[in-house]
């Protein structure tokens, strides 16, 4: 049976018209005013589409459009909203105000998942979320940035417990063409499709488009019919199928990534990769170079290396990708030939060095981008620890992986109660500088009175959002009516509500409260001071003992003294993080330091008014001061793991019953906790003005994006002109670097040196075919440990002075400024006025 399809869209009646405009662009999902249209037309149909609005309209029967295009007041609200998005995509931004001289930069940030909205299910937590709100930050500052990921036909699975708390999943399918994405199309209006090979195999994709206010991002689609069925299910599930779909996965967002945006006539200045799942784009770019310039690899290289941007989230060696040599002969022999390597050397792009086992995604990215940063201050030290073995014989300090602390944006997440307060208080310039120091040092404006109360709306709104989701599961579990009546009491608005909610990964902890569990059932039968705990999450499918721990405490909470007083809500996603974050009164997080990249969940209760409780891991580990939360234990990390988990559990219960429960419930002649407000308005301002991705998107602008993007102007001119001397200066230094021998002169005067003087230094270098302006002559200086070994130490440059039997002189001082045991250590490495950092790839000469 041949069956022909055919698309059927809303009939919307002139004065509502604008509505699908609307929809169809994810500015929708930071401004409230347009949820309130879609409830307004039909509270119901939102919800059952999961807050789609294209669906909504869809679904909606023609006599509710009639109406609302009859009613003069719905059709004013929807002027009003339309007018408000044409003025947000009009008005100069930041971007076009303070960068015009950046004008022709374009940058192209590719990541795996993209959590923009719930109604666009193509992410499964926060590196996805993280990736949405940057996008949101791009489009409000205006920053010229495309998204680039992949459409997945499934999403990512929907959690449901069984009768024994166990976690099962199932996969709903999505339909493109009743949600909030377009099709891209060519002039002859049929679909723009690129191709990617695969093993000898040729995967066909589409591109489709979606709008998130001013920022546009393209999704790579294999689900097409053009495709056998074994090469559709690339774009199947986000992070589903085995090990050789997820390389097939990753091939696709790489290189067919760099392939889809040239068939849209797109060309980036610069590329951003957002973990190292598309670390492959940075190898197509390179062979894309090469054809095109005429370059060899490693003039190509210069100017992919030079414009590309790579931040890793993951702080353990083996939560990053690798696939086998083996699996990577499958894909990449032909293209090792079309880069001009040979396999070893390819291999070794993906290797540390000495290495012989898999090929590492991060290993690659590491190499093939000149800026590379974690996501937190404490992750950027973890992450420079461990790739150490890249910068053999460099300082750990001087590893070049910096850091950019993760935000959120604010206007995504804080409650639309909270923020029509704010702009009251704060003024309405909150809405554009969330990252504005002085707007939020404002808070202390705001009453205790009118915070507490918009508060308590919040948590009675979360409270009656889990008991109706408790409802429904114990419904569908099949649980008898008495539990489901039940279910219709449970938690109260006069508790001290603590939430728990992300990914149920053994090292998030999230049965560190259960460690003593008669404690923890005393802490919550307290009737003169109430306490209750909501949790939610999931466990990845295959971590059994992830999902064991939502199975205890299912367990625990089935017990009929604890049922009113702890519930877990099922299916985890942006919904589910909204009300939560935005009615609780702490926010509980239990990392193993220092096991938690950055984490943004605690950030976004924070911006709401909640206070947070968590290990110092992540961002927490630079956010925290005594005024703004607690911290569990003080971020130890050597010694036995389960005398730690015992320590840190203890030191839980011991903040909860010491400091959180009386400070909450410490009540003035008014009812109210003025301490506990107090804390709440500290941790606002404080927290509110860093950690949000206005401040994060701008530093990724001016420390890496703006030198990237002056790089590859510069290298790609003339047809990688620039890159190509560039490359024969590498290779010349490279050719002659083990004839560079060092030897110092002492000229420490006779008497010393005191503190506040300098140590004058003096070398000779031997270099035979390479030239003083070839090097750079540094003196490592600072205090020495007991070891001998330098700590904390400083660079000075010394000057070229002269040539002396064939000998070139460098001279210079180094700052005494304290007494003490000091020490220093002369290096040499080479130096070109074009090199972005001087380290990658690394040659380093010590005395």
């Amino acid at each position: 049976m041949k069956v022909k399809s055919f698309n059927v869209l809303p009939n919307l009646p002139e004065p509502v018209r604008a509505l699908r405009d609307v929809a169809m662009n994810l500015w929708s999902s930071w401004n409230w005013q347009v949820a309130q249209l879609f409830i307004r037309l039909d509270a119901e149909t939102w919800e059952k589409c999961r807050q789609n609005l294209v669906m909504t309209l869809g679904q909606l029967p023609q006599d509710v459009l009639e109406k609302a295009a009859q009613d003069e007041s719905f059709t004013a609200n929807l002027e009003r909203v339309w007018s408000d998005l044409q003025n947000y995509l009009q008005t100069k931004t930041w971007f076009e105000e303070e960068r015009t001289d950046l004008g022709e930069m374009k940058i192209a940030y590719f990541s795996m998942e993209f959590g923009i909205d719930v109604g666009l299910a193509i992410y499964s937590g926060g590196l996805g979320v993280l990736a949405g709100d940057h996008l949101k930050s791009s489009s409000d500052l205006g920053i010229p940035l495309i998204g680039v990921g992949l459409l997945y036909q499934q999403g990512y699975f929907e959690q449901y417990l069984n009768s024994d708390g166990w976690q099962m999943e199932r996969y709903s399918i999505n339909d493109w063409y009743n949600m909030p994405v377009t099709l891209e199309r060519d002039a002859k209006g049929q679909p723009i499709t690129i191709s990617v090979d695969l093993a000898g195999e040729t995967v066909l994709a589409h591109i489709w488009k979606v709008v998130v206010g001013r920022v546009p991002l393209y999704l790579l689609d294999t689900y097409i019919t053009e495709n056998p069925p074994h090469l559709r299910e690339i774009t199947a599930q986000l992070y589903g199928g085995d090990r050789e779909n997820r390389i097939r996965q990753e091939i696709l967002l790489g290189v067919g990534g760099v392939k889809g945006l040239e068939a849209l006539g797109i060309k980036p200045t610069v590329y951003h990769m957002n973990e190292g799942h598309s670390a492959f784009l940075a190898l197509e770019r390179t062979r894309h170079l090469m054809q095109t310039n005429d370059l060899s690899f490693s003039e190509a290289w210069e100017i992919v290396w030079a414009s590309t941007v790579f931040t890793t989230h993951t702080p353990v060696p083996a939560g990053n990708e690798e696939f086998s040599a083996d699996r990577m002969g499958r894909y990449f022999t032909a293209f090792a030939r079309q880069l001009g390597l040979s396999w070893e050397q390819f291999l070794d792009l993906g290797r540390e060095p000495g290495g012989n086992g898999g090929f590492s995604l991060t290993v690659l990215a590491l190499k093939m981008a000149a800026h590379c940063n974690g996501v937190s201050e404490l992750h950027g030290n973890i992450s420079r620890r461990m790739w150490r073995n890249l910068w053999r014989g460099l300082p750990e300090n001087e590893i070049p992986i910096g850091h950019i602390t993760n935000g959120i944006h604010t206007r995504t997440w804080i409650s639309h109660d909270l923020d029509e307060m704010m702009k009251r208080y704060i003024g309405p310039q909150f809405v554009d500088e969330p990252n504005d120091q002085k707007l939020w040092e404002r808070v202390d404006r705001i009453p205790d009175l009118e915070l507490w109360r918009i508060h308590q709306i919040r948590k009675e709104r979360l409270i009656f959002f889990a008991r109706k989701r408790l409802k429904q599961q114990l419904q569908r579990r099949g649980a008898g009516m008495a539990e489901i009546r039940a279910a219709e009491e449970v938690l109260t608005s006069e508790a001290l509500t603590i939430g728990f909610a992300r990914r149920f990964a053994t090292y998030k902890r999230a049965n560190l409260i259960l460690s003593d569990p008669d404690r923890f059932r005393r802490i919550l039968t307290d009737s003169e001071r109430p306490i209750q705990f909501i949790f939610a999450g999931k466990a990845h499918p295959l971590d059994n003992e992830g999902k064991d721990y939502i199975r205890r405490l299912v367990h625990f909470a089935s017990d009929p003294a604890m049922r009113m007083r702890l519930v877990f809500i099922e299916d985890y996603d942006i919904n589910v993080a909204r009300y939560m974050v935005q009615g609780v009164d702490v926010w509980l997080s239990t990392p193993r330091r220092p096991l938690e990249a950055s984490g943004t969940s605690g950030m976004k209760a924070a911006a709401n008014g909640a206070i947070n409780l968590s290990t110092l891991d992540g961002w927490w580990a630079e956010a925290y001061s005594p005024s703004v939360g607690w911290a569990i234990g003080s971020g130890e990390t050597n010694g036995n793991q389960a005398e730690l988990d015992r320590i840190e559990s203890e030191a839980l219960y011991n903040i909860l019953e010491n400091e959180i429960i009386p400070t909450y419930f410490e009540l003035d002649r008014a009812e109210i906790p003025r301490r506990w407000i107090a804390m709440m308005k500290s941790s606002m301002s404080t927290l509110g003005q860093f950690f949000n991705t206005h401040r994060m998107v701008m530093d990724y602008c001016d420390r890496y994006y703006t030198p990237a993007y002056r790089s590859h102007v510069s290298l790609n001119a003339d047809k990688g002109e620039k890159a190509r001397r560039l490359a024969a200066w590498r290779g010349l230094v490279s050719q002659h670097w083990q004839s560079v021998k060092i030897s110092s002169e002492d000229i420490t005067p006779d008497r010393g040196v005191k503190a506040g003087e300098e140590l004058p230094v003096r070398i000779k270098l031997s270099m035979k075919e390479l030239k003083p302006e070839d090097v750079a002559v540094e003196v490592l200086f600072g205090s020495l440990n007991p070891d001998g070994e330098i700590v904390d130490g400083q660079i000075v440059r010394l000057s070229y002075q002269k040539e002396s039997n064939n000998m070139a002189v460098f001279e210079g001082a180094v700052p005494c400024r304290s007494g003490g045991r000091k020490g220093y250590a002369v290096r040499v490495r080479p130096d070109h006025p074009d090199m972005v950092n001087p380290f990658t790839p690394l040659l380093l000469t010590w005395e």
